[in-house]
């Protein structure tokens, strides 16, 4: 299906428009010493909630396993390490765990440790401050981390008080986030046929990928006890559009009750990290730049139809870097539920070619401070099999916000 911006300007004049290098792209595209630069973007493969292979694993040993595995990959000297900063959502004591399982791993006790929570976008938010950090001359080379176990840490239902609960958005903000799939597929008129449509594609292009084993190229194997994971078992094999009508809506009595286990995102446990520093530190201390970090924007929306946040993320974003639609090659924004996605596909008008490539959360789940992690090391990737240089990731906040960050490709 060809999106509404090639209907109207023809496929030869949107490509001629898309590929046409604006004076932002230049400049995205020049390499200067004080870039901030990522040398190591992998995940680990996502575990099915409570029944899948990582279900029993804690969000500590999540994060032992993936600290092990970087610096056994990468060569790092631990010691030159300047900040670590973990996004998660759920787990009890974050800064704790996550502190112990750097120790574990071999980080000394003098590189320090923070967490951010910001829900969807925890681990984007992570990325964020530590290229902030770096940026400000108050760090050299930091890890970013996105870490969840919705198995063992799911969704607490948010508790405010009766005063604050009186206000109508207040209220709004602490509401099951499949309330908020129901109000958006209500609100803007996006049917239960529609979002099939969508899901059924990510499930598609999820298990041709998998098939074809692409998803390699992104994953690091981690060791879990005297297993070796390496590869998602949330992908559903199989899917149909005959199978997905037939499911029945989980949010039956909210809005009408279109929003069901087939065309909402999965829940999962799983961890993704990224090596972050300057172009010059990268070339003195001899290691591969694999991106370059291009800007970050963060907006909110109304919290009843918190999945739009794409919608004003991605403009704003747009607006900071200078950057057009047509600038970028690959899209991986988050599939909260079918609903908001095909909302946010349709009022920005993006290709379908070129958004969430080989499936997105629908298929592969979605483990909340893990997600904004990921899925700059899926576009990423599939930007090297494309040879193409420009990503653009987003994804809706839960309470009612958006985020967007831009990513250079440089292998």
């Amino acid at each position: 299906m060809l999106s509404a911006s090639v209907r109207r300007l023809g496929p030869a004049a949107y490509a001629a428009r898309r590929h046409a290098h604006s004076a932002a792209l230049s400049k995205l595209l020049e390499k200067n010493p004080d870039d901030v630069v990522f040398t190591f973007s992998k995940r680990s493969a996502i575990g099915r909630v409570k029944k899948g292979q990582l279900a029993n694993t804690s969000v500590d040993e999540l994060l032992n396993a993936m600290f092990k595995a970087t610096l056994e990959q990468t060569r790092l000297d631990p010691s030159k390490i300047d900040d670590i900063c973990v996004g998660t959502c759920h787990p009890p004591s974050p800064l704790y765990v996550s502190r112990a399982a750097a120790l574990a791993a071999g980080i000394p006790a003098s590189v320090p440790i923070s967490t951010v929570n910001r829900l969807c976008s925890s681990g984007l938010m992570a990325i964020r401050s530590i290229v902030n950090d770096i940026r400000a001359g108050e760090a050299t080379l930091g890890f970013a981390v996105g870490v969840e176990s919705m198995s063992l840490h799911p969704r607490p239902t948010p508790q405010v008080s009766a005063t604050v609960a009186q206000d109508a958005l207040a209220d709004d903000c602490i509401q099951p986030m499949g309330w908020t799939s129901e109000m958006v597929a209500q609100h803007y008129n996006i049917s239960r046929e529609k979002q099939d449509e969508y899901a059924l594609r990510s499930h598609q292009r999820a298990e041709r990928a998998a098939a074809a084993g692409i998803f390699r190229d992104e994953i690091l194997p981690l060791r879990i006890g005297e297993a070796i994971v390496d590869t998602d078992d949330t992908i559903r094999p199989g899917t149909t559009a005959e199978g997905l009508a037939k499911l029945k809506p989980v949010f039956a009595d909210w809005g009408e009750g279109s929003t069901t286990a087939g065309n909402a995102s999965g829940i999962g446990d799983g961890v993704a990290l990224h090596v972050i520093t300057t172009r010059a530190n990268a070339e003195k201390e001899g290691l591969q730049i694999v991106a370059k970090w291009g800007g970050c924007a963060v907006a909110g929306v109304e919290p009843r139809y918190m999945g739009i946040g794409p919608v004003v993320a991605i403009p704003k974003l747009l607006q900071q870097t200078g950057l057009t639609k047509e600038d970028v090659n690959v899209w991986e924004i988050n599939e909260a539920f079918a609903s908001q996605f095909a909302y946010c596909m349709e009022t920005l008008d993006l290709p379908i070619e070129n958004v969430n490539p080989q499936g997105g959360s629908i298929a592969l789940s979605h483990p909340l401070g893990m997600t904004g992690a990921r899925l700059p090391v899926t576009g990423l990737a599939e930007l090297r099999r494309r040879g193409e240089p420009v990503l653009c990731t987003s994804m809706c906040i839960g309470s009612g916000m958006g985020a967007a960050a831009i990513f250079v490709n440089e292998m």
